[in-house]
């Protein structure tokens, strides 16, 4: 029974707070009360929180308060963020500690769980019938060594003994972790998985465990791949619920695009032919065919979007999906060569969901919809890849999720522009069904950074970096004492700067690459004199507070490059529906992008610094006052003096060397 049953969502707040020594910020308690007004009111909700303002607690009281009342009947609260990363952080750490603080207030003690994709858990059947490659492949030299000796054959020796001894059968728990290609071995999709019915396996199944423990929950923990896969999929993955709680809402779009996108390689289609060599030899034989003719076809296409199908690739496309449709139904009519071998059903199943994939996405391909970009892509590992990829996700969203439940949106970047309205337009809400709310930042973004934009470069142009970029670079990391971290356009411009400046500079300079991206992260953290230069990964995915981050660098605005064929066909169907494609597109894109990283910069309230833009155009373009409107309110300039200044006091502050100064006094309270 609980002590204090009456409680209401603010007093539950507040002893949530006070269970991690705190009180709640103005922010947090305003989030509070429009999520649980959402909530009870059933209206969409878009909530711009900025990092620092607790919105974790700020959603999950009021979550946690609307599924444990009296007359709740809507079933568990989904809460769906960006990565499994952030989803063990919600699981592990911030609702036990809210279950312990609140628990005793609620009328009964609330439950949570964790759920993923059915491909992140061991699939005893799969386990136990064997690794699919031939045994080759697990051995070095002619094989004659007992044992594994390739390291796809060691990883699978490890996994084997993990597999004998784990409780939950996740993937993540597996330290240090094995291949895509070992994985793949142990593990199923949901399309290959026999069901667990038909499974002799099925009573000890890890991922139907998992699934049973969160039919059982207040709040299920998931991503936004596998909220996507349950929306847009043709069967249920998640218990039926009325709220959805999206974290990390920024990321949305492209999970969702993600989600429903397929792709076709003449690799993936030989795979789904020796999958059924043993069950349908003939039908398999001419898969293999089709194969091969489409690898032949694909390697003269172009890169980018494919708009009509060349009649080579159309030829090659309908000789997969005759002859998939083929091995289909040599499968479902034929009984098994191994039925009476133990797993003979699943290895069926599985060689049955592959050819149908296959199928299904020669079908979509040949389609060419309208509503669906097709391109081709060549790549270094796999050669040439072929992709469908929905033009819009705004409508998917629209029928399987707004339409059906009532669902809140949070993240540090919601508005573009200032505005909710483009994010909300590009997910597929309506105007009149959702609010918007930003409730600030705990950081007074004037008084702790910069945002410094070069107006004295050249706009950037195609051919790289250029020398007097990265002698702005060398300037503000000297100034800096290094604390510096570097966002680039592309792998190439961060490899260039840092091979130039590692020569010229006293600091170290870490190059994404070298290492992996969160082992960088921690040696960057633990060397405050250290730069980190990369890309996309770490606009979004680096928290380094203190003052070994003092100086976050970006090298142009991250504009999509002019050959994304997604996005280009993006922006033309705005400009065919009237509207202005570039700023529909290109710009909300690199807004976005900009927020997050000049997010990177304040992780704490005493952190200080600056964000430098190293191109012109933020400032000398139209639509610069945009881009800039999406960003934090730091103090501006284009004084390159003032800013070394501000740099060299900040450095001085957190223990670095003195350095002569430039202008009287710096812009930023350092103390």
């Amino acid at each position: 029974m609980a002590d204090q049953p009456d409680l209401d969502v603010e007093q539950l707040l507040a002893r949530a707070v006070d269970g991690v020594g705190g009180e709640p910020r103005s922010g947090q308690l305003e989030m509070t009360r429009a999520v649980t007004a959402a909530m009870s009111g059933g209206r969409h909700l878009l909530v711009q929180a900025g990092t620092g303002t607790g919105k974790s607690l700020a959603y999950l009281v009021p979550a946690l308060h609307h599924t444990i009342s009296d007359d709740a009947d809507s079933g568990p609260v989904v809460v769906a963020t960006a990565t499994i990363a952030l989803q063990r952080q919600l699981v592990d750490r911030d609702l036990p500690r809210l279950v312990e603080s609140i628990g005793s207030a609620l009328p009964r003690t609330p439950t949570f769980a964790i759920l993923k994709g059915r491909r992140n858990y061991l699939c005893l059947q799969r386990f136990h019938a064997g690794p699919e490659d031939e045994q080759g492949e697990l051995f070095d030299g002619e094989g004659k060594s007992p044992s594994p000796t390739s390291s796809l054959g060691l990883e699978m020796v490890r996994l084997g003994d993990w597999a004998n001894h784990t409780e939950t059968g996740d993937r993540d728990e597996l330290v240090p972790g094995v291949s895509e290609r070992a994985w793949g071995q142990v593990a199923v999709s949901a399309r290959e998985c026999v069901g667990a019915t038909n499974c002799r396996f099925g009573a000890d199944c890890f991922a139907e465990r998992a699934r049973a423990r969160a039919m059982r929950s207040d709040v299920i923990v998931t991503n936004h791949a596998l909220l996507a896969i349950d929306a847009i999929g043709e069967g249920n993955v998640l218990p039926e619920h009325e709220i959805v709680v999206i974290d990390e809402a920024h990321e949305l779009i492209d999970r969702v695009t993600g989600a429903a996108t397929e792709e076709l390689t003449g690799a993936i289609v030989e795979r789904a032919a020796a999958r059924c060599r043993r069950m349908a030899a003939d039908e398999s034989a001419r898969l293999d065919e089709a194969a091969a003719a489409l690898s032949d076809v694909a390697t003269q296409l172009p890169s980018g979007q494919l708009l009509p199908l060349p009649p080579a690739l159309v030829e090659s496309l309908e000789l997969v999906r005759d002859a998939a449709r083929a091995v289909l139904g040599a499968l479902s009519s034929s009984d098994s060569k191994n039925a009476g071998e133990p797993d003979a059903d699943g290895r069926r199943k599985q060689a049955y969901a592959g050819v149908e994939a296959v199928f299904d996405t020669a079908t979509r391909m040949l389609a060419a919809s309208d509503d669906d970009v097709l391109w081709a892509a060549h790549e270094d590992r796999r050669g040439v890849v072929l992709r469908a990829a929905p033009l819009k996700v705004a409508g998917l969203l629209r029928a399987a999720l707004f339409s059906e439940r009532t669902t809140v949106l949070t993240s540090a970047t919601l508005t573009l522009g200032g505005r909710f309205e483009p994010v909300a337009a590009n997910l597929g809400l309506g105007g009149s069904e959702w609010d918007g709310v930003d409730v600030g930042s705990p950081f007074e973004h004037a008084k702790q950074g910069i945002l410094y934009v070069a107006r004295h470069l050249p706009p950037p142009g195609r051919d790289g970096i250029t020398d007097q970029t990265l002698e702005e670079i060398a300037g503000l990391i000297e100034a800096a004492g290094g604390r510096t971290l570097g966002l680039f356009s592309s792998m190439r411009a961060a490899n260039t700067a840092a091979q130039v400046l590692r020569p010229k500079m006293d600091v170290e300079i870490l190059c994404q690459g070298d290492d992996s991206t969160g082992e960088l992260v921690r040696k960057f953290a633990a060397a405050p004199s250290s730069c980190l230069f990369g890309t996309l990964s770490l606009w979004q995915g680096v928290d380094v507070p203190g003052a070994s981050c003092q100086l976050v660098i970006v090298d142009r605005i991250p504009f999509p490059r002019p050959d994304d064929p997604l996005m280009s066909a993006r922006q033309r169907a705005v400009a065919e529906a009237g509207g202005n494609g570039f700023m529909a597109v290109a710009a909300s894109h690199a807004a976005l992008l900009l927020a997050q990283g000049a997010g990177r910069l304040l992780r704490s309230r005493s952190d200080r610094g600056v964000v430098a833009v190293l191109d012109s155009r933020l400032e000398t373009a139209r639509y610069g006052s945009y881009l800039r409107a999406s960003m934090p309110g730091f103090w501006y300039t284009t004084d390159p003096a003032v800013v070394r200044k501000s740099l060299r006091a900040l450095d001085v502050a957190a223990g670095g060397k003195p350095k002569p100064p430039e202008v009287e006094q710096p812009m930023l309270d350092v103390g």
